[in-house]
């Protein structure tokens, strides 16, 4: 429901579809929320939130690429680098170590200074690392390719967390889960790529000139597409629309800043059962993906020497499967909202359950701790995996997985779905207003004006 205004719209622009934004430009409208209800209302929806979520995902594309470009042609690095595989591993695994003691600041960065700095942050960092690794094409300097490594798994901790509080600032409200998905497509089409090119790049050969060569291609091309997807942030990327898509980011914005505390926010996170369930599961899931993907080179290789290019292919088919899960789940769930029962596409899911669950607190807060937890068990299962491996066989590392695989998939069926921010979307907005409430340690609402941080 929607209610009149009369500060966004004159009859023109209620009319002609357009809006004059704060810069002067007039911008094409969506008008979703209160479609024939009322010739104007408190929620729009801009045609620019398409570019919005197409440049976040290109920039989460190029990100994730380099988080498996290692990885997958362990063998090669190994090497070229003259090091063990587990070296080569930790440049997979230091994406997930530096994830989990800097998402804290990043989330209450991006509480204090919203999503524009955050985007700049990430494209910008994300680009300096990927220039670091150029410098990094010689046997003796691991050490370099390293801190470029670290430079790109920092501006990760800028990416991660991000599609939900992307979809949720400026997507109506039913079209988040979508958008979510799409925001997560681009990590996993990164992911996806990270794979397949590589292998292709940088053949397995003997001359150690002829393979600095190729690796320096790989690392050259990863700069320039890193460069042009920070100017086009610097240049395109905007905070939020002027007026906000739904019901429930209305609501949000009539909170004051000063009554938000992001310790708080944390603590009536950790106090909320269904998130922590949801928080142990996704964790369990995501960590497992996380170490398949790290340690697949070694598990092909192992059976099937020479064969890096089929390798890239397998891990290839894996994200594709779940980039199609993906996006059909964020549709379905846009129509159903069944999100316990999908486990296919569970990166978005995941995000979008944690919202529901959650609301009022910060998407960005959610996502982050999801993430965390996710980094936790992927560092644990890829050392823990790896060492089976080494010990045992192929078989019993995964056997292991799929043991967490089914504790994970048993607590997704205990977590009680009580969808808050959908409960918003359905009130009538003087209602929303008064429900837009952070949640007290017993689970009921407090009045926003009534809590004191």
């Amino acid at each position: 429901m929607c209610e009149k205004s009369d500060n966004h719209f004159g009859t023109d622009a209620s009319q002609t579809g357009q809006m004059k934004s704060s810069d002067g430009n007039f911008d094409q409208v969506e008008i979703s929320e209160c479609r024939d209800i009322v010739p104007t209302c408190n929620a729009r929806l801009y045609r620019r939130r398409w570019l919005i979520l197409c440049l976040f995902s290109s920039y989460s594309l190029c990100n994730a690429f380099q988080w498996i470009q290692y990885g997958i042609i362990n063998n090669i690095f190994m090497k070229f680098y003259n090091v063990s595989s587990f070296a080569i591993d930790w440049l997979s695994m230091i994406y997930m170590l530096t994830y989990i003691p800097f998402i804290f600041p990043v989330t209450w960065l991006l509480e204090r200074k919203g999503l524009r700095v955050i985007a700049l942050l990430a494209a910008s960092i994300n680009c300096v690392g990927t220039w670091i690794k150029v410098a990094s094409v010689q046997p003796n300097l691991f050490w370099v390719t390293m801190l470029g490594q670290f430079a790109c798994s920092f501006a990760q901790v800028f990416i991660l967390g991000m599609p939900s509080q992307v979809a949720s600032v400026w997507f109506g409200s039913d079209e988040v889960s979508t958008a979510c998905a799409i925001g997560v497509f681009g990590n996993q089409l990164g992911i996806a790529i990270g794979f397949l090119i590589p292998p292709v790049l940088v053949p397995n050969v003997d001359d150690m000139n002829e393979l600095a060569q190729h690796i320096s291609v790989m690392f050259y091309i990863t700069a320039a597409v890193a460069s042009l997807i920070f100017l086009l942030v610097v240049f395109v990327f905007q905070e939020k629309p002027e007026i906000p898509p739904s019901l429930a980011q209305v609501a949000l914005r009539d909170v004051p800043t000063a009554q938000y505390s992001y310790l708080a926010s944390i603590a009536r996170l950790f106090r909320n059962k269904p998130f922590i369930l949801l928080l142990i599961s996704y964790g369990l899931n995501v960590g497992c993906f996380y170490a398949v993907s790290t340690l697949l080179n070694r598990m092909i290789i192992e059976h099937y020497p020479g064969e890096e290019v089929n390798a890239g292919r397998i891990g290839l088919t894996l994200v594709i499967a779940g980039v199609v899960g993906s996006l059909l789940c964020g549709i379905w769930l846009d129509k159903t909202k069944t999100y316990k029962f999908f486990m296919t596409g569970y990166l978005p899911l995941g995000f979008e359950f944690a919202v529901e669950l959650t609301y009022p607190e910060s998407e960005g807060t959610s996502s982050g701790l999801l993430n965390c937890s996710a980094q936790m068990f992927g560092i644990a299962f890829t050392i823990l995996q790896g060492k089976i491996i080494d010990h045992f066989s192929t078989l019993a590392g995964n056997i292991f997985l799929c043991v967490f695989l089914l504790i994970g998939s048993i607590m997704t069926a205990l977590i009680k779905s009580d969808l808050r921010r959908q409960k918003a979307n359905s009130q009538p907005q003087t209602e929303v207003n008064a429900d837009s409430s952070l949640h007290s340690q017993d689970g009921k609402s407090l009045p926003v004006k009534e809590v004191k941080m």
